[in-house]
C-alpha cells in the first residue's frame, strides 16, 4: 500500500503543457523539441522534463516540467530566449493547453 505525503515542497511548481501536433509533424516536433529540451536542462530552477507520447492516434503529446519555484519557471517562460526557442514549435503544432499547479500530495509506492 502506498502512502500520502503532504508535500514538504510546497514551493515547487508543475507544468503540464498539452500540444497537439499536426498531422505528419511527428518528426518535426520531435527535432525542435530536442532543441528545447536540451536548453531548458541548464536553466536555474528547472528539476526535471518529460516528453509523453500519444499511446492513441489523438496526436496529443504532453510535456511535464518540474521547477524549484513558480518563480524560476515564470523568469524562463517570460525570457528572450525563451520566446525564440519555442516560436519555431509552434509551427509543428495546432492546438495548446498549459496547466500550472503545485503538489499538495503525493501517494508514493513503499519500498518492499
Amino acid at each position: 500500500m502506498g502512502t500520502v505525503q503532504n508535500s514538504r515542497q510546497n514551493d515547487r511548481l508543475s507544468v503540464v503543457f498539452a500540444v497537439r501536433v499536426i498531422e505528419g509533424g511527428e518528426k518535426g516536433f520531435l527535432e525542435m523539441y530536442d532543441k528545447l529540451r536540451k536548453s531548458v536542462a541548464g536553466t536555474p530552477g528547472h528539476i526535471v522534463e518529460r516528453l509523453g507520447e500519444p499511446v492513441d492516434d489523438s496526436r496529443q503529446w504532453v510535456i511535464t516540467s518540474e521547477w524549484e519555484t513558480p518563480e524560476h519557471f515564470f523568469a524562463w517562460q517570460q525570457s528572450e530566449d525563451h520566446r525564440a526557442l519555442v516560436a519555431p514549435l509552434r509551427e509543428w503544432v495546432d492546438s495548446t493547453q498549459s496547466l500550472r499547479f503545485r503538489v499538495v500530495k503525493e501517494t508514493v509506492k513503499e519500498k518492499s
